[in-house]
């Protein structure tokens, strides 16, 4: 689209060298003359987690010596205890993508919450707040049973626990079903964050999730920048020797420290104790790796290797899954959404080309199968040159970077993804057992375990004279009323 501004992003997983490349990218700019005309970079933090000030270490922010005198924005400007959400990022960075372009500067935001970096190249995706209320909105409020619309007027400032409070969990999943049944069909009624984040965004914009959802698919997704996005991505082999070596190397330069230093301001009287929770950790800094997993080590009277261990197993295992969760969001989220703005399949001609850039192995391949072609890939893009081909720069890309065509219209990506009850597995009613729809459900279906309780269920019909009846094809209802 002519007249869009130059955005570079760099994301992929915790521990490839996201920053590293975006400082030497930064250097590259700020040196020597580009026929493109742009004169040097900026980079814009996009990692959740380092916009809190302080704990560098645990947050595994680039030491300040080794930034190379390059500006790194949105970063350290948070206090511990904040919320600091999606969109009052993506207008932060907004302003800060527009000051460096009034300088002749790139913007390059990094990161690793790729769930950020979406929502700004990807505009008017995010609910807006309302003082009114949508006419479905006031009917399914009407029709509240008491229970449920008590609940409504008083929401829980934290989800609770499916575990240790199921009954409340089912009640705010059941007032979900009321006022959203399409949504909350995709939700797990224990996923109480997800389920009470839905109910928020009622209270908050008016509308329900379903009908903002059917209101951005009446226009396709525009890029709000010309985009081109690098993923730095490692083996997950080597990338977890790698996530486990810097777990201990965090320890050596002082992790316990500041999570001590965290638990200390949590519990101090400058945070009002409904901001922060002590052992809720679910907001701000409280929610990075590695200050739950020590919880049980620092609170013990007497610490003990067993539990010092544990900890680090539990850190180590948590970055992991982490790099995985990440990963899988690149490849079902970012990347067809990116594909979605490609000239007919031509990822040469995209409004946001993405390359991946293979970080399995560090020293001299690095500056083979990383910093060179994203130097050359980098000058190519700002000056409007044509762009290799994604797909031929390696066979990991190949790879990586081929997907399975997913739908991304918002309505079409709703229907897509659903809940439903296995009334088989469900062994009390209260606490429904649920599967994601398709492929998953099919596949549970053929588990020992379900194959046995269906047996078992057909036998007790038999002897009791019933006839049998296809418990598969029936779903447990949620009644609201």
């Amino acid at each position: 689209m002519v007249g869009l501004k130059p955005l570079i992003t760099i994301c992929g997983t915790t521990g490839v060298g996201k920053s590293k490349l975006a400082i030497e990218l930064a250097l590259k700019l700020a040196h020597g003359t580009h026929a493109h005309g742009w004169k040097g970079a900026r980079i814009i933090n996009a990692d959740s987690m380092q916009v809190y000030t302080g704990m560098n270490v645990i947050t595994n922010k680039v030491p300040v010596t080794e930034r190379m005198g390059v500006d790194h924005l949105l970063m350290d400007f948070k206090q511990p205890g904040e919320q600091y959400v999606v969109g009052e990022w993506v207008q932060d960075a907004i302003q800060a993508i527009d000051e460096t372009h009034d300088m002749d500067q790139i913007p390059v935001i990094v990161g690793g919450t790729s769930y950020w970096i979406q929502h700004l190249i990807f505009p008017n995706r995010l609910p807006t707040p309302s003082q009114s209320l949508s006419d479905s909105v006031t009917r399914s409020i009407a029709n509240l049973p008491p229970d449920l619309l008590e609940l409504f007027n008083a929401l829980p400032e934290q989800p609770p626990s499916a575990a240790s409070h199921p009954e409340d969990a089912m009640l705010l999943y059941k007032l979900l079903t009321a006022l959203d049944e399409p949504v909350a069909q995709r939700w797990h009624w224990k996923d109480t964050r997800k389920v009470l984040g839905s109910i928020r965004v009622i209270k908050d914009t008016g509308k329900t999730p379903s009908e903002i959802i059917a209101e951005q698919s009446k226009t396709a997704p525009t890029p709000r920048y010309r985009t081109l996005c690098f993923w730095l991505y490692a083996e997950p082999s080597v990338l977890n020797e790698r996530l486990d070596a810097r777990v201990d190397d965090m320890i050596k330069q002082g992790l316990l420290d500041e999570i001590k230093e965290l638990r200390a301001i949590a519990s101090s009287e400058q945070f009002d104790e409904s901001v922060v929770q002590k052992t809720d950790y679910t907001l701000g800094i409280y929610q990075s790796i590695g200050y739950k997993e020590f919880h049980d080590y620092l609170v013990s009277p007497v610490p003990s290797e067993k539990l010092f261990a544990s900890a680090v197993e539990q850190m180590k295992n948590g970055t992991r899954q982490y790099a995985r969760r990440q990963i899988r969001w690149l490849r079902n989220k970012l990347l067809p959404a990116a594909y979605n703005t490609d000239s007919e399949g031509d990822h040469t001609a995209a409004l946001v080309p993405v390359y991946l850039l293979d970080a399995t192995e560090l020293g001299d391949r690095w500056t083979s199968r990383v910093l060179n072609p994203g130097e050359s890939i980098t000058e190519a893009f700002l000056g409007n040159k044509n762009l290799p081909d994604p797909l031929a720069l390696s066979e990991r890309a190949r790879e990586m970077l081929t997907i399975d065509v997913k739908p991304t219209n918002p309505t079409e990506v709703l229907r897509a993804r659903k809940k439903t009850v296995c009334t088989v597995c469900t062994l009390d009613s209260s606490q429904p057992f649920m599967v994601d729809d398709g492929p998953q459900l099919e596949a549970h279906r053929q588990t020992r375990i379900h194959r046995a309780r269906a047996s078992r269920a057909a036998q007790i019909q038999g002897q009791q004279g019933v006839r049998p009846v296809n418990r598969h094809a029936s779903q447990l209802s949620l009644r609201v009323g």
